[in-house]
C-alpha cells in the first residue's frame, strides 16, 4: 500500500490512525479528507503540518465532484471512513447531520470508490449498531442489527449500504466496530474528557439518571491496531469487532475519576436520564484474535492514567475547543492555500 485516502482524520479517533499509520510506514501517502465540523480539530495533527507524505483537504463526503476529483488526483490504494456525526445526545436533538453525513456520505463515498475501482475500503462503525444487552452475553459479529437512537440508525443504514455494495457489486468493503474508545484528543462532549476536563476546573460532573448503564472502555490506540489489522489482513465481506474488555458502570467510572483527581463525590450532578438510553454494551473480540492476530494492549488503569494526564498537560488544547477558538487553526495555518469544497 502506498497511498490511503482517510475521510475524518481531523476528529479523535481519525487523527490517532493518522498518526498511527506514520509511525508504521513513514513513507505511506495520507490524504486525510476532513469537513471540519464542530469535532474536526486540524490542531489534533499539527505535528504532520510538514510532514510531505501527508496532506490535508478540506471537504465533505457527500460532495460527490469533490471526492471523484480527490480520488482521480491522488489514486489512493485503500479508504477508510471515519467521518461521521457520532454523538447520541445531538442526533437526538437534530437526526439531520446523522443521516446526511453518516448514509449519504457513505453511498457517495462507496460509489466514487467503486468507480475508480478502489483495491480496499474499511467503514468505521460502533458496538452501538447492536442495540442493547442485557445483564449476561456479547455482542458478536453475527448479533442482529437493532439499533436504539438516531446515531446508531444512521450507522447501521451505512453498514448495510456497505455490506450490499459487497454482496452486488463485490466491493473490497470491510466493517469494524468497536466499543467505546477513550484516549488523546477526544472532543471534551464524551464521557471521559467531559468529567476530568470539568473535574480539572473544579466544576460538577453530570451522570444519567443513576449511572447504572454499561459501557466497555477500549484506548483508541488498540482500536486503531485493530483498524490496521483490518485494513491490512481482514477479509472482504467481513465484520470485525473490537472491544477493551473493560465493562464498567457509568458510576463507577465516575468515581474513578474522581479518585484520580482527589475530588469529593460531591462533585456528581445525577441529570436525567437520556431518552432510549442502552443498559449495557460488551464486545466478543475473539474473531479478531483468531482471523487477524489483535487484542487489546492497554490495560485500562494505565490508559486512563495516562489519558487524564494527557488533559492535565494539555489544558491550553481543551479551552481552545471549549470556546470554539480551535477552529481558527485552519485559516492561521493555511489561509486560502486549501479550499473548500
Amino acid at each position: 500500500m502506498k497511498t490511503l485516502l482517510v475521510t475524518g482524520g481531523c476528529g479523535f479517533i481519525g487523527s490517532n490512525f493518522i498518526r498511527l499509520e506514520r509511525e508504521l510506514d513513514a513513507e505511506l501517502k495520507i490524504i486525510n479528507v476532513d469537513k471540519l465540523t464542530y469535532a474536526g480539530n486540524l490542531e489534533n495533527l499539527a505535528d504532520l503540518k510538514e510532514d510531505g507524505y501527508y496532506l490535508f483537504a478540506k471537504g465533505d463526503i457527500g460532495d460527490a465532484a469533490f471526492i471523484a476529483n480527490l480520488i482521480a488526483e491522488h489514486s489512493p490504494d485503500a479508504v477508510v471512513n471515519f467521518a461521521a456525526e457520532s454523538h447520541v445526545d445531538r442526533s437526538i436533538l437534530d437526526s439531520g447531520p446523522f443521516v446526511q453525513t453518516n448514509i449519504v456520505g457513505t453511498q457517495v463515498l462507496l460509489d466514487a470508490c467503486r468507480k475508480a475501482e478502489i483495491s480496499r475500503y474499511l467503514q468505521v462503525s460502533t458496538d452501538e449498531v447492536y442495540g442493547s444487552l442485557g445483564a449476561e452475553g456479547l455482542f458478536t459479529e453475527e448479533t442482529p442489527l437493532a439499533p436504539n437512537s438516531p446515531y446508531s440508525s444512521s450507522k447501521a443504514a451505512a453498514d448495510l449500504l456497505v455490506r450490499s455494495y459487497f454482496h452486488t457489486f463485490d466491493f473490497p468493503a470491510i466493517i469494524t466496530r468497536c466499543s467505546n474508545n477513550y484516549g488523546p484528543y477526544q472532543f471534551p462532549e464524551k464521557l471521559i474528557p467531559l468529567f476530568v476536563s470539568n473535574l480539572l476546573a473544579d466544576k460538577k460532573i453530570p451522570v444519567y439518571g443513576k449511572g447504572e448503564n454499561v459501557r466497555d472502555w477500549i484506548h483508541v490506540l488498540d482500536h486503531c491496531r485493530g483498524i490496521d489489522a483490518a485494513l491490512r489482513h481482514g477479509q472482504v465481506g467481513e465484520v470485525y469487532n473490537f472491544g477493551g474488555n473493560c465493562e464498567l458502570q457509568n458510576i463507577e467510572l465516575t468515581k474513578l475519576l474522581l479518585q484520580a483527581l482527589d475530588k469529593p463525590e460531591s462533585m456528581i450532578e445525577h441529570v436525567t436520564d437520556r431518552p432510549g438510553h442502552d443498559l449495557r454494551y460488551a464486545i466478543d473480540c475473539r474473531k479478531a484474535k483468531q482471523e487477524l492476530d489483535w487484542e487489546p494492549q492497554v490495560d485500562f488503569e494505565t490508559g486512563l492514567a495516562e489519558t487524564i494526564k494527557w488533559y492535565q498537560e494539555n489544558s491550553g488544547w481543551v479551552e481552545r475547543v471549549r470556546s470554539g477558538e480551535y477552529r481558527d487553526y485552519y485559516q492561521q495555518q493555511y489561509g486560502d492555500r486549501l479550499s473548500e469544497s
